[in-house]
């Protein structure tokens, strides 16, 4: 295998991987909490420089999310590179578990967009340093979707005075694991749902389980709804969307949903109450300690329902200080650091 540093300025390392059909990256953003901990995504991109992109906002951005939640680890990621054709996924993760392997579980990685337990019971076969196997934590995203829930349940009693979502237009971007789950607890509240997903099975699933509205995937960002909730990759709150919005609220399970910070300043400037993601998405982590930390289940599920006070904290400390709402969690997460 052959294995390159990259030198990335405020990361405490950064390195390539490749071996035959696997080529992978890892970031370890920071330790100073404990163990770097983030998922392994499995995914294209149009180029090396745009997969290092994301793993190093998604790295920085776990560091932020363990600090934030209060628990006691560090933020790091790592991406595969989804080949084009046929594979051997086994050989893939066998030699990414080897990667993993080589930062001395110093890197603690688990399931993310494109994995999920079947996968990690692969690397575990490599290494120890992985997380969310069948049987121990297992899929994160049940947990991940209830936190989301909590977040907007949160978002509402600010912005409305009440925590209620019965009757709400919730407009779902993205139906995979994260976005089914939500779904569920908002059909359980009698929220409404409108859902779109670039897969069409996703969206026909929802449909039939929950009687959703289905629309486009270019759609969802212009439609009439109460909340936006971007449960799909990052990158959707831009300068093509922000001016479709027709919401009041937006709060998802998406990592890195601003393309860049100024779209958080420009959402507060259109009076829409933003709930920043890593605040929001963290039930996956917290139910990570069940594994990690030997937590119970139910230490984990109290933990997950603390992230409606976690965001509430955080648009108080906003409204305070004057500043917008994605600053304002991270003043709350390096203040955590800090201490």
């Amino acid at each position: 295998m052959q294995i390159t540093d990259l030198q990335i300025p405020n990361y405490e390392r950064v390195a390539s991987a490749h071996e035959a059909d696997y080529r992978g990256f890892v970031a370890i953003h920071s330790t100073k909490l404990g163990p770097a901990v983030g998922g392994t995504r499995f995914w294209r991109y149009a180029s090396d420089e745009a997969a290092i992109e994301d793993l190093l906002r998604l790295a920085r951005g776990m560091t932020y999310k363990n600090a934030l939640a209060g628990i006691p680890f560090g933020g790091g990621k790592s991406i595969i590179l989804r080949p084009g054709g046929e594979f051997d996924r086994e050989k893939i993760f066998r030699a990414h578990a080897r990667f993993v392997n080589i930062f001395g579980g110093h890197y603690i990685t688990a399931e993310d967009v494109g994995t999920n337990p079947d996968d990690m019971a692969i690397v575990r076969q490599e290494t120890k340093h992985v997380a969310g196997l069948h049987g121990l934590s297992g899929d994160p995203s049940p947990f991940t979707a209830r936190g989301v829930f909590r977040a907007m349940q949160a978002a509402a009693k600010y912005r409305w005075g009440a925590d209620s979502l019965s009757g709400k237009t919730i407009a779902l971007q993205g139906g995979g694991n994260v976005g089914y789950h939500l779904a569920a607890n908002l059909h359980q509240v009698q929220a409404r749902l409108i859902v779109s997903d670039v897969d069409s099975g996703k969206v026909s699933r929802l449909v039939n389980e929950f009687g959703v509205n289905a629309v486009a995937p270019e759609e969802i960002y212009s439609v009439d709804a109460d909340i936006y909730a971007p449960c799909a990759l990052g990158g959707t709150i831009n300068d093509d969307t922000i001016p479709q919005f027709k919401v009041e609220i937006i709060v998802g399970g998406a990592n890195n949903q601003l393309l860049e910070e100024r779209h958080g300043d420009e959402l507060q400037r259109q009076g829409i109450l933003y709930t920043p993601d890593y605040a929001a998405n963290a039930g996956g982590i917290i139910n990570g300690c069940r594994e990690l930390l030997s937590w119970e289940p139910s230490q984990s599920l109290a933990k997950v329902d603390e992230i409606y006070d976690t965001v509430l904290a955080i648009f108080d400390t906003a409204t305070a200080a004057g500043i917008p709402t994605y600053k304002a969690a991270d003043r709350l997460a390096e203040k955590r650091l800090e201490e």
